[in-house]
């Protein structure tokens, strides 16, 4: 694949609307581009018509290195534009996560498959953005591959490791009063802020490799009316963790317990990642879907494009970065496969 079809394939991919739920054509697209090129593809059923899409070079058999992203993206949806910036910018939604970087890794199958190496496999899956339900499945198809190269914005930087995610619900409760008679209420939405306040003065767990954690608050809700003494309130908080819950919960219950209850919403665990020598590493806050797919072989991160523009407004990703992809996951994928023969 030449690099004028790739950036062609990638904006076609682009401008097709794959947010989160909607990934059944850019499925298809994925699924026929692979097929016209002579890959072995399944379609695995996820939910609601969508589908992960796995191929492979050959016939199914355990193949050495397999590369694999998501093609679902975060709302709302804008298509593809390029524009001179000086270099050449690939702008719209998916650009750089993880439409580009799936192009690029078929393109470097391709040059692998040139060269007379097929141990290849492939795993694009949906719902990344929202829980991981497509690796989740994937990871019941796995078929003893021995290296996932997983894609993601990382500036073409191997990720030597990831932190983890933990949300949690605060949840106050109160009693409702007539607002001109605050004392025969209880407030929850001021136990609430009290308890945020709180959590401002907890030093949180660190590690030497992934530094301190953190948190954000992302979600509030409470109150029916400006003229009543609000029963119930809540608020989501976002944790990006460098080891177990476990800890955050405990610090959580013991500095506002009295105040709210906590409830578990999602665990993603932090993850240390296989990287390769003589290449520039670095360490991600975000998370990915490698703890879902860890049967398909020892985890290796690295994508075009910067997560700082990542779900903006203005997501877009260098041509040059693109391209560059391709070199970096053959590259990768040759030493791997080299460690293992």
């Amino acid at each position: 694949m030449d690099s004028l079809t790739q950036i062609r394939l990638t904006r076609e991919l682009i401008d097709i609307d794959s947010t989160t739920g909607r990934e059944a054509e850019a499925g298809e697209f994925i699924a026929r581009t692979l097929e016209q090129r002579g890959y072995d593809v399944v379609r695995q059923p996820v939910a609601d018509g969508r589908f992960n899409v796995i191929a492979a070079l050959c016939a199914w058999g355990p193949p050495a290195v397999v590369f694999s992203t998501h093609f679902d993206c975060v709302p709302p949806f804008f298509p593809s534009r390029i524009e001179e910036n000086p270099g050449q910018r690939l702008y719209g939604r998916g650009a750089c996560d993880a439409k580009g970087t799936l192009i690029a890794q078929i393109a470097a199958a391709e040059r692998l498959r040139a060269a007379g190496e097929t141990r290849i496999g492939l795993v694009f899956v949906v719902g990344e953005e929202r829980g991981s339900d497509g690796a989740k499945a994937a990871n019941t198809f796995a078929a003893g591959s021995s290296f996932l190269i997983n894609g993601e914005p990382t500036d073409n930087r191997l990720g030597a490791a990831t932190r983890g995610v933990y949300r949690a619900r605060l949840k106050a409760t109160g009693r409702a009063a007539h607002s001109s008679l605050p004392g025969l209420g209880v407030s929850a939405i001021d136990k609430l802020v009290d308890a945020i306040v709180a959590l401002r003065s907890v030093r949180w767990p660190e590690d030497p490799v992934l530094g301190r954690t953190f948190y954000s608050v992302g979600l509030i809700n409470g109150g029916v009316a400006p003229n009543v003494i609000s029963p119930a309130a809540d608020a989501e908080l976002m944790f990006r963790t460098v080891g177990a819950p476990g800890e955050l919960r405990t610090a959580i219950e013991t500095t506002v317990g009295h105040l709210v209850t906590v409830e578990d919403v999602l665990h993603v665990p932090p993850v240390r990642l296989t990287t390769v020598p003589g290449m520039e590493t670095a360490v991600f806050s975000f998370t990915t879907d490698i703890p879902f797919l860890d049967r398909w072989g020892a985890p290796v991160l690295v994508g075009p494009g910067s997560v700082t523009l990542a779900h903006t407004a203005n997501e877009y990703c260098e041509v040059a970065e693109l391209q560059r992809a391709v070199d970096v996951y053959v590259a990768i994928a040759t030493t791997l496969m080299s460690e293992r023969s």
